[in-house]
């Protein structure tokens, strides 16, 4: 059975389908266990509006925890937006409240988000993805309050380019970040928006999932990052098995910021 660890509800304003319908939902397709990661965005031109109302959020992760206990496992996660100038921050928003899981993305640089084309303009896209890897790799050398980076090559998805570029132009950067998040004991998902985003392989691509598997790294989730109900596990037999395939041998989920290792 399966384990979706990156769900959004319309507590994320960019979400369609209630905290009750996704529950629902992943109960009909007999998953194991659900978190929800709705997102926190900090500091963002155009999206400030993009908070959590933390009191409501636990209140009704709780509610719907009991009320489903007997149906499905449900877990307290949260998506958080780093930027360099919100450490502090979003350490403060971690160690306030009772996190099973969270995700460290990286959607915006300098207060521009990647949705939009602010980020982009005058830039090639080498020159584009070097500063993407480069901000990432600064995050997670010195931001220690999250389990696993989201879509880490989220580059690729809003990238105004003609092509997506290889791997390996970014190799040595992508390397040094993998290896900061194993020695610091965090992880990566596989995060199957890559299907909805008609992208020509998984998110992040196969080569990084299997870098990381060969530098010892041992702990993955699966989200689907949907939205509404209709992406739920999106492809997740598909991913399931690949992970079989290149070597995993489990699947984390989380408990009290905790990795829990389950059999593939």
């Amino acid at each position: 059975m399966y384990t979706d660890y990156h769900i959004h509800s319309t507590f994320s304003p960019d979400g369609k389908s209630s905290m009750e319908e996704m529950i629902l939902r992943a109960i009909d397709l007999n998953l194991k266990e659900i978190c929800f990661t709705d997102h926190v965005d900090y500091d963002i031109k155009y999206m400030d509006h993009f908070v959590v109302d933390y009191k409501e959020y636990f209140n009704s992760l709780n509610y719907y925890i009991d009320k489903y206990k007997d149906k499905i496992s449900i877990k307290r996660g949260i998506e958080l937006g780093l930027q360099k100038q919100l450490f502090d921050k979003c350490s403060q928003d971690v160690r306030k409240y009772p996190f099973d899981f969270v995700i460290c993305s990286q959607h915006a640089i300098d207060k521009m988000d990647l949705y939009y084309n602010d980020f982009f303009e005058s830039k090639d896209a080498h020159t584009a993805y070097e500063i993407y890897y480069k901000e990432y790799l600064n995050i997670v050398k010195n931001y220690k309050d999250y389990n696993i980076l989201g879509h880490l090559d989220l580059i690729k998805r809003y990238g105004p380019y003609d092509e997506i570029l290889d791997d390996n132009y970014f190799s040595d950067i992508i390397t040094e970040i993998l290896k900061q998040v194993i020695y610091d004991g965090k992880g990566i998902e596989v995060n199957t928006s890559c299907f909805k985003y008609n992208l020509p392989d998984l998110t992040p691509s196969r080569k990084i999932i299997e870098l990381y598997k060969s530098l010892g790294g041992e702990i993955i989730t699966t989200g689907s990052d949907a939205h509404a109900t209709g992406f739920l596990a999106c492809k997740f037999k598909y991913i399931y098995d690949y992970l079989k395939n290149v070597g995993f041998e489990y699947v984390c989920t989380f408990d009290r910021m905790k990795p829990l290792f389950n059999k593939i």
